[in-house]
């Protein structure tokens, strides 16, 4: 799933994870790019007591908790190279080994990726390995930005309002066609995100 930050990624994984016969199973997001490489590989795959300083017990990956179900790889773009070769491995033979073990794990996962970074430029720079794109790639959809969706800023902004004002125990304001058409005229860089916090700001 490609398309900027706040066009709404996860929420188009959880859809399709929803609408799924794997809907009953776990949906689990990683951040790639939240985390160090080592931290982020026992994330993923988990570790053996012992694998290193502070591994007092055994712990399952995300991998292993999400088998049957989606997991969703947000900024996929920004994955450590050492970790991507691992990652092509799961996608290939579904099993990977816990850090630590010597024994492999073998999972049925349906992996979903998103990224905000071009990354046909990264495969450029080698920063981004080509075979996983392949890998990857099986289907891509692109999340335009709210700039180029402008018919649906109505529908979600009364959303937002809706949303923020049971959440708060409010009464929902009401969004005049002065301030509408302002909404619909701004190019939103911040995407939904930027959307639903003027609305927060608003009630």
């Amino acid at each position: 799933i490609l398309g900027e930050s706040g066009t709404g990624k996860e929420v188009a994984a959880m859809l399709i994870h929803k609408l799924s016969a794997r809907s009953q199973r776990n949906f689990l997001k990683v951040n790639c790019a939240a985390m160090p490489a080592d931290l982020l590989e026992s994330e993923l795959f988990g570790y053996e007591q012992g694998a290193f300083t502070g591994a007092v017990k055994s712990k399952p990956g995300k991998f292993e908790i999400c088998d049957k179900g989606t997991i969703l790889l947000d900024e996929i773009g920004e994955m450590p190279p050492v970790l991507q070769a691992k990652l092509l491995q799961v996608l290939q033979d579904g099993s990977f080994s816990r850090l630590g073990s010597r024994t492999t794990v073998k999972v049925d996962v349906r992996v979903i990726a998103a990224t905000n970074i071009d990354i046909k430029a990264a495969i450029a720079q080698k920063t981004f390995r080509e075979d996983l794109y392949y890998r990857l790639n099986g289907f891509t959809l692109r999340m335009p930005p709210l700039r180029e969706r402008t018919e649906e800023i109505p529908i979600l902004a009364k959303h937002f309002m809706r949303k923020i004002a049971t959440k708060y125990e409010c009464e929902p304001l009401a969004i005049s066609p002065a301030l509408m058409q302002n909404l619909t005229a701004y190019s939103w860089p911040g995407n939904l995100r930027e959307l639903e916090n003027t609305i927060k700001r608003y009630l």
